[in-house]
């Protein structure tokens, strides 16, 4: 199970990642995330940086390093990592490689919601579904394409696990359609007599009934 925290906002510890290569201000911090692409693996708000950075220095993972003059612009503070950031960053890192967790993606959540559409519905919406992430798929390839020889692959990785992730889905999505298209998915008749009929089948009631357990962390 993963640690709780005294900051859970994953973009605090990209700052502490940053940081630790060298003292930045916010607006450095800022400018580094877009230059490596980072927003497309850490949700990052650019306006909250300044508040992630406090936080940080609050809980004594940040500290003040130095202050910046460069020509007529504004003094910018530098901040550094400390030591109990560096630590709080290495356990942090580790636990989200390790320890698994859940992360209820809304794509989840949708397929959780399924019946209350008709099945004929979400065939069609999961074709329009299937065209963007191939559309995804492909741009991405391409960028793994222009990157490859240039970069170290350790920097790249994530670019890699996400192409995976589409591919997955991908694979998903087109043998979920087919069994919704042939009609061979358990239960269709059931759903499809429900948005028939305006009436929740025996069926369906019937498993409110039952004491089914889908998380294997729990036990029955």
């Amino acid at each position: 199970m993963a640690k709780r925290r005294k900051l859970s906002n994953p973009l605090a510890l990209t700052v502490m990642v940053l940081l630790a290569e060298r003292s930045m201000h916010p607006y450095e911090i800022a400018q580094t995330l877009r230059r490596r692409g980072k927003e497309h693996s850490v949700k990052i708000n650019f306006g909250s940086l300044y508040t992630v950075v406090q936080n940080l220095e609050k809980h004594g993972y940040v500290e003040v390093a130095g202050v910046q003059r460069q020509g007529n612009r504004p003094e910018r503070t530098l901040y550094g990592i400390t030591e109990a950031g560096r630590a709080e960053m290495v356990d942090w890192l580790s636990d989200l490689l390790a320890v698994p967790a859940a992360e209820y993606p809304v794509f989840e959540t949708a397929l959780s919601l399924l019946p209350v559409l008709p099945p004929d519905d979400v065939a069609e919406l999961l074709e329009t579904r299937e065209a963007a992430l191939a559309v995804q798929s492909a741009a991405m390839r391409g960028i793994l394409g222009r990157l490859t020889g240039k970069l170290p692959r350790v920097f790249v990785v994530e670019t890699e696990y996400q192409l995976h992730m589409v591919d997955a889905q991908l694979e998903w999505i087109k043998k979920f359609r087919t069994e919704l298209l042939d009609a061979t998915i358990s239960g269709i008749e059931e759903w499809k007599s429900f948005h028939a009929t305006g009436e929740v089948p025996q069926d369906w009631q019937d498993l409110d009934e039952q004491e089914i357990v889908l998380d294997p962390e729990r036990k029955a």
